[in-house]
């Protein structure tokens, strides 16, 4: 018996090495296998990687003279070979077709800093032409206009106005979510006729003339012609959509407004500016010109008072013949 279980426990050691011997061989292989799974994954990986490379560089090479689509694709294949995921370079890839459509179709360009748009394509410029009539003498509603400082107070997104001289003003309004500032000049000024200004800006400007016409003493038609010219990628974008003629539009609506409620109650104490500007210079002040306005109104008295006086001794002498013809007779 003793030496049957000596027996049998020989036999399981010797089956036991026999396993081990086994187990070293299909463990390496396992091992071997993980390493060619992994080189074989690199060596694909790398070959599309450069696949994707060079077709970025392609769509790049062909985009610098394509249009939004070219260059949609080769941001997305780019962004595909920085290691980007699918899902990520695709959003890309859309914005920067959406951004290059929109360029195309506004002719984005640069600037010259001097709010003349400079580059290869012509910006189109809006033109608004509006008029309102308001009850008021036309000298009354010349005055009103002529107060800039106070349209902050009346227009919904004009923020302040500066007036730098009789013939500069600086402006500053908000456009959607961020501020504008822009510099007008006022190259022509005729009292109760007309006022002709150009502007300057980084992000676009506005030229226009506003002139105004007398319909009756108290009624007075004020007519706007306005030319916004757009810079910039927001400003030109903008005006796809018109938004800057609405926005003007609007403000002028609220001067009309302004002038059939409040100018219309306080005629007597609207004072504006009556001086006379030509080429942009002052020609006439305000002063000189309130000195001439007193001066000829005095000389319209005195010589209403000779009519009233030459009327009168007309009159007697009439009286008098009359009763010199009465005792002849």
């Amino acid at each position: 018996m003793a030496e049957t279980g000596t027996k049998d426990r020989a036999s399981d050691q010797a089956a036991q090495t026999a396993q081990n011997a086994l187990d070293v061989p299909v463990q390496q292989l396992k091992e071997a296998g993980r390493e060619v799974v992994k080189a074989l994954m690199v060596q694909t990986l790398e070959k599309a990687t450069g696949r994707i490379e060079g077709l970025a560089h392609r769509l790049n090479d062909a985009a610098d003279g394509a249009g939004a689509g070219t260059k949609a694709a080769a941001a997305g294949a780019e962004a595909i070979a920085q290691g980007k995921s699918p899902l990520k370079a695709g959003v890309g890839a859309g914005m920067a077709g959406v951004k290059e459509k929109a360029k195309q179709v506004i002719g984005a360009g640069g600037g010259d800093g001097d709010g003349n748009g400079g580059g290869g394509d012509k910006t189109k410029v809006t033109t608004i032409i509006e008029q309102f009539d308001v009850g008021l003498p036309k000298r009354v509603a010349y005055d009103q206009w002529t107060r800039f400082t106070d349209y902050p107070s009346f227009t919904k997104k004009v923020e302040s106005v500066e007036q730098e001289s009789d013939e500069k003003l600086n402006w500053r309004a908000q456009i959607f979510l961020s501020h504008r500032t822009w510099e007008s000049t006022i190259t022509e000024q005729i009292p109760d006729e007309r006022i002709v200004w150009r502007s300057k800006a980084p992000h676009g400007y506005v030229d226009g003339t506003v002139t105004f016409h007398e319909l009756a003493p108290t009624l007075t038609r004020i007519l706007l012609v306005a030319e916004y010219h757009p810079d910039g990628f927001f400003e030109k974008t903008a005006n796809l959509w018109r938004a800057q003629g609405r926005r003007l539009r609007a403000d002028f609506k609220h001067i009309k407004r302004h002038m059939m409620t409040q100018t219309l109650l306080q005629q007597d104490e609207v004072e504006g500016w009556r001086g006379e500007i030509r080429d942009g210079e002052v020609v006439k002040s305000h002063e000189d010109a309130l000195k001439e306005e007193k001066g000829e109104k005095e000389d319209d008295k005195e010589e209403g008072d000779q009519e009233a006086t030459d009327e009168k001794d007309e009159k007697d002498e009439t009286q008098e013949q009359d009763k010199q013809e009465a005792k002849s007779e």
